[in-house]
């Protein structure tokens, strides 16, 4: 076998280049997805320090339990357990642990 025939599995595991090709495809699609994924938190953890920052000078607390609880069943519904899971790596790291 030669250097570009193994190419192909020992990047992607796949055993043609046309599938080496797709996979290939579809990690550059989800890296640019992560990409925005990131982003997307890093601007929910921004949005999150205002509203805290915000509640604990009008005298509030800086967790609302309720307004959490709200979360969590918005990303179970949508994504079953593992979005419970999600929604509360969300929240610790937009707040920080409780």
């Amino acid at each position: 076998m030669t250097a570009a025939t193994t190419e192909p599995t020992e990047k992607t595991g796949a055993r043609t280049a046309e599938a080496a090709e797709l996979i290939g495809n579809a990690r550059e699609r989800i890296d640019a997805l992560d990409d925005r994924i990131i982003g997307l938190v890093q601007e929910r953890m921004a949005v999150s320090a205002v509203i805290q920052k915000e509640r604990i000078a009008s005298g509030g607390r800086r967790v609302n339990l309720s307004r959490e609880m709200e979360i969590l069943a918005t990303y179970r519904d949508a994504l079953g357990k593992p979005g419970t899971a999600l929604a509360m790596t969300l929240l610790e790291l937009c707040r920080g642990r409780i």
